[in-house]
């Protein structure tokens, strides 16, 4: 269902608790998988679930413990987090169940993380990890314990069609994660539930309260959960010490040489701060990072346009159209005109032209396609063209 009703701030229990996770049968001979990282979001669906009458399982993946490291708090499934899942189930009266997956976690996401970065790439761990531990692993865990549906705290709705549910965007649009979720496969899509989609976050914490739960007040979590303070190439070159590497960085334009870095780590597409070569004529932005010859190469905003970008490991969620497409190729910018050269989907490659030049376009991040407000999918953009002079 559109989870844009409004429930109540009151008692949780209801009808419309109920409806928010859609269960194929009465909620009274239902069971509902959570996953629950310990914030406000989660526990908040974990207590609407309960109060659908249904049988309530709630899992916490630990994932990265980096909290407990660096005594930073708020670090999503760290070892506070999990504390606090376990205290919102006992407060619930709900199964808890905790399993380490910090192996593939560090595997699957923060390995590719810094490879990404070595290769002179932007990466977005937040979808690696949706596309793995978050989903694929809590999806085979749910179906094991016999559950009607696996519940998550992400800002998205789920909408019933014909074919198949659709993925669209959260009613509130300073919420809306679904750049993170793109990757959601349609046999996925059938099977979880995303009862928070239409609530603004001060509801979900009034929620939090009404029902005495410990984190209501809990800050929310970085994106990035393994990065402490914001600081990725330390990170980076703490797992791979070469991408600290001096090299040069050069005019793009001109090829001549400005000033040197100290590890091409330190560096995207679009940036422009951090560049250490003052005296310049106009502004100058990172327009390219090469791994191999470890340059920087920099320019005006200018540079930065293209006209298109090679998108590639594609997917798609229900019927994708051929007109009406916009696209984000980042997780904070706005939707932008687009059309395909190619169909999206089952891991081909397709080609996005911009309607209109389109700046800091970085290999390595995401491209999610939007029709309306319906995600049809989108992937990894592996390369771009520039605006031709």
């Amino acid at each position: 269902m559109d989870t844009a009703t409004r429930l109540d701030a009151g008692p949780l229990a209801g009808p419309d608790a109920a409806s928010l996770f859609d269960l194929p049968r009465p909620a009274a001979e239902s069971r509902i998988v959570v996953a629950m990282s310990g914030g406000v979001d989660s526990s908040v669906v974990a207590a609407l679930a309960a109060a659908s009458g249904a049988e309530v399982i709630g899992i916490t993946l630990q994932l990265y413990d980096y909290g407990a490291a660096t005594g930073r708090k708020g670090a999503c499934c760290a070892g506070d987090d999990i504390s606090d899942a376990r205290a919102v189930a006992d407060r619930l009266g709900i199964a808890h169940y905790v399993f380490d997956h910090e192996s593939a976690f560090r595997e699957d996401v923060v390995d590719q993380f810094a490879d990404e970065y070595l290769a002179g790439r932007t990466p977005v761990p937040c979808i690696r990890c949706n596309m793995g531990p978050k989903f694929t692993d809590l999806f085979r865990m749910a179906r094991e314990l016999g559950a009607d549906c696996l519940a998550t705290g992400h800002y998205v709705r789920r909408v019933p069609a014909q074919a198949g549910p659709h993925l669209y965007r959260a009613l509130d649009p300073a919420r809306d994660q679904s750049y993170f979720l793109y990757a959601t496969t349609q046999e996925q899509l059938d099977y979880i539930r995303f009862p928070l989609g239409g609530l603004p976050k001060t509801q979900v914490r009034e929620l939090a309260e009404a029902a005495g739960l410990r984190n209501a007040a809990k800050p929310d979590s970085q994106d990035i959960c393994f990065v402490p303070d914001g600081d990725y190439a330390k990170i980076v070159t703490k797992l791979r010490p070469e991408g600290g590497t001096p090299g040069d960085i050069v005019h793009a334009a001109t090829g001549e040489k400005l000033g040197t870095h100290e590890g091409i780590v330190h560096f995207t597409v679009g940036q422009r701060k951090g560049l250490a070569i003052g005296g310049q004529p106009e502004p100058l932005y990172v327009v390219g990072v090469d791994a191999e010859s470890r340059e920087v190469r920099v320019g005006p905003k200018r540079l930065l346009a293209v006209e298109s970008a090679e998108v590639i490991e594609t997917n798609a969620i229900g019927d994708v159209p051929r007109e009406g497409l916009t696209v984000k190729v980042r997780s904070m910018a706005k939707p932008v005109p687009v059309t395909l050269e190619g169909p999206l989907g089952s891991g081909a490659t397709v080609r996005i032209r911009f309607a209109q030049p389109e700046y800091g376009v970085a290999p390595g991040q995401a491209a999610v396609i939007y029709a309306g407000e319906r995600v049809v999918g989108g992937g990894w953009i592996d390369s771009t063209q520039a605006v031709r002079a």
